[in-house]
């Protein structure tokens, strides 16, 4: 499969230009030298009078990451080392960590999704869940980026963090053994007449993994085979060629995502090409409240096209994207927000997530009302006001007794065996 430029972030693209391409679109304000000068001031007294020496790039950083964090929660400044290593570490290689998707969250670090099979899974930390310390020293005191290296480290040494849960009195500490983390590999099994296919992010890798998992399947299971499971819930996202290219991989055509920037020459429309690998089988899709950013491209475009049904609860809701802009050898990078993107219908899921065609809950979500998504990150971008209709669709839930390992799973594969699922159902949306 040819690979276009890599872009991070689900929606963004590596480009080669620095800081001058910002200028490309029109002169700067007069004003903006005022701005420039009083900064200049600001640095001068701060490094002739602070009360300790401190080294002019140290300075320079935190004001570069004061400026652009302050924009929106997914834009940042990376310096050389963050670029250099966790940029590549999570489009290309494994690291050791904990396997956690993780945001800043007014001082705290919220849990987003925890990986499959990883340290942080196997030991029962949830999405919602907040990490107040890491090794006995508060986040609140350290920068973000900080704070995700203290997580990482030699596989198979530990790491402690502090917990706060709601429903829990008292924070309490996991004791973590570092692993090493395959950043985003493709999961694939037999379900019986049905293939289930899990993604649990996308990184170089993907879309082709992706496509093995469904020679393997056909093959396995035989000219028998009813239809592919598409296991999206807890996916963070990641490159958005790779989301493209896995969204073109179940359609013949037609629009798969949009980007739209400030400019209308920033506007791009990625279409699918001929060719479904699944030979048209039904699919479906489960997603919930950790389905992000990339994952949700995938969704919407199988959704609005009528390709999948989509089953399980409303996802995050990201719909941004973020550029990376190279500053310079041995400067680092900005991650900038610099569009939002649109399913085929013209559709944002920005603050509101994609809506499952059938809310399916897994039964142990919180209230809609408590629900961490996109639009609970201070400085997000505005979205689209969620229809009523919509919010207020009825929940599934499994019927009382009956116990399943994964409902949502068991109400997907029912759908594709045309069975009923024993459930109950609970008007409105409390998950």
């Amino acid at each position: 499969m040819s690979m276009k430029p890599a872009a991070y972030l689900a929606v963004g693209v590596v480009v080669g230009a620095g800081l001058c391409a910002l200028a490309a679109h029109g002169a700067v304000e007069t004003n903006a030298y005022g701005q420039l000068d009083l900064f200049s001031t600001a640095f001068a007294k701060v490094r002739a009078e602070y009360v300790d020496p401190v080294p002019d790039d140290r300075l320079v950083g935190a004001a570069i990451q004061g400026m652009v964090s302050g924009l929106d929660p997914h834009s940042a400044y990376m310096d050389a080392k963050s670029f250099g290593g966790d940029f590549q570490v999570r489009t290309q290689g494994h690291f050791g960590g904990v396997g956690i998707e993780v945001s800043p969250d007014n001082g705290v670090i919220r849990v987003i999704s925890a990986m499959d099979g990883m340290p942080a899974a196997a030991a029962g930390i949830k999405p919602e869940d907040r990490i107040t310390a890491i090794n006995g020293a508060q986040v609140a005191d350290h920068d973000f980026n900080e704070s995700i290296d203290k997580m990482r480290g030699v596989v198979g040494t530990k790491v402690v963090l502090t917990i706060e849960r709601a429903g829990e009195k008292k924070p309490f500490d996991v004791t973590l053994a570092r692993a090493n983390v395959p950043f985003e590999a493709v999961v694939r099994r037999r379900e019986g007449d049905i293939g289930y296919i899990r993604l649990p992010g996308f990184n170089e890798e993907t879309a082709d993994g992706m496509e093995k998992a469904v020679r393997e399947l056909k093959k396995e299971i035989g000219p028998g085979i009813r239809g592919y499971v598409l296991d999206l819930r807890n996916n963070p996202g990641g490159l958005l060629d790779q989301a493209i290219q896995v969204s073109d991989d179940f359609l013949n055509s037609g629009e798969i995502v949009s980007t739209r920037g400030r400019h209308p020459e920033d506007t791009q429309r990625y279409d699918a090409k001929s060719g479904d690998i699944t030979d048209g089988k039904p699919v479906v899709v489960l997603i919930n409240a950790g389905t992000a950013s990339a994952s949700e491209i995938v969704s919407g475009a199988l959704q609005d096209h009528r390709r999948a049904t989509i089953i399980g609860m409303t996802s995050f809701g990201k719909g941004s994207v973020q550029t990376i802009l190279p500053l310079g050898d041995g400067r680092g990078a900005l991650r900038l927000t610099t569009a939002r993107y649109y399913t085929p219908s013209g559709h944002s899921i920005q603050a509101q997530g994609i809506i499952p065609d059938i809310q399916v809950a897994q039964g142990d979500e919180v209230p809609q009302s408590e629900r961490y998504s996109e639009a609970d990150l201070q400085g997000h971008l505005a979205g689209e006001p969620i229809p009523a209709s919509r919010l207020n669709a009825p929940v599934i839930y499994a019927a009382p007794g009956k116990k399943y390992d994964d409902f949502q799973l068991a109400y997907a594969l029912d759908l594709l065996r045309g069975k009923e699922t024993v459930a109950s159902v609970t008007k409105g949306n409390p998950g």
